[in-house]
């Protein structure tokens, strides 16, 4: 038995050794090849410059693959930013446009406005001792009933009857003073009845409002004979209206005559009373 402990003790050692000579002979190996490789990478052999390139370039591959996950998660980060922030100009863009557009409106609205008022005052400018200017605050507007509201009243010396123009144009008369108001009867209302001429052999009439866009020509003589075109006057009979205000062209409907007003009463932004001394209207 102890014998055989021996030669198992021997063979172990043998092999250890045996061992220890291939590390030692595969380091030897090694260095010896490492300094042939210099040397020949010294001298500049074509075959280890080609070894050396093509070592590089997988290298630099491999080391290209590993950054690839890096580069790309930095550049998705970069990209949202942008694109976070691009959302956020835009955003900012349209709000910025979309007041410029208000103001826009709204100066083109004043710009409207103003000129309207021009224009008005301009018509006006012969006479403005005997007229007010008023802004149309409402339309009362129904089937048959037409009127509306200005910002003029009693304490801007406003009165029943009188005459309510549009530029150069008669729309209606004052039927309702309040303090600060009134209430402006137009040509086609329904209870509206004007004294008016028209023709070369001035024919007189009376303007009958029937609740729609054209008021009709009542009491015409018999002779008359209806013709499209003939401008209508104020005849001023009544002793309210000053006599030769325009007020519409005729047209002729089913051999009936009409007048075409010049004047729209749903256009109404703006229109001056002519103050009159005396003008309460008898009912």
């Amino acid at each position: 038995m102890s014998t055989s402990r021996d030669d198992f003790g021997i063979a172990i050692r043998s092999a250890l050794l045996q061992r220890g000579t291939r590390q030692k002979f595969s380091l030897f190996f090694l260095i010896t090849l490492a300094a042939i490789i210099f040397f020949l990478d010294i001298k500049n052999f074509t075959i280890i410059s080609v070894s050396k390139n093509i070592i590089n370039d997988a290298i630099y591959r491999l080391v290209n693959v590993a950054n690839l996950p890096v580069n790309l998660f930095s550049t998705a980060g970069k990209t949202t930013n942008e694109i976070f922030f691009t959302f956020q100009e835009n955003k900012k863009l349209k709000e910025e446009l979309s007041e410029l557009r208000a103001k826009n409106f709204q100066v083109e609205f004043l710009s409207n406005q103003n000129k309207n008022l021009r224009k008005t005052l301009e018509s006006d400018k012969d006479n403005s001792n005997e007229k007010t200017l008023a802004k149309v605050l409402l339309d009362k507007d129904s089937p048959y009933l037409k009127s509306i509201i200005i910002n003029r009243g009693s304490n801007s010396g406003i009165a029943k009857g009188m005459p309510v123009i549009d530029g150069s144009y008669l729309v209606g008369k004052i039927v309702e003073v309040n303090y600060l108001s009134s209430r402006v009867l137009l040509l086609n209302d329904l209870n509206s009845r004007i004294p008016v001429t028209l023709g070369e052999e001035g024919a007189q009439a009376i303007l009958t409002g029937k609740g729609g866009e054209n008021p009709s020509l009542e009491y015409l003589p018999d002779q008359f004979i209806g013709q499209n075109d003939i401008t209508v006057f104020t005849s001023g009979k009544d002793g309210i209206f000053v006599p030769g205000i325009p007020i519409g062209k005729t047209i002729i409907k089913d051999s009936k005559n009409f007048v075409k007003l010049f004047s729209q009463s749903s256009q109404l932004s703006f229109v001056t009373v002519q103050l009159l001394i005396n003008s309460e209207e008898k009912f």
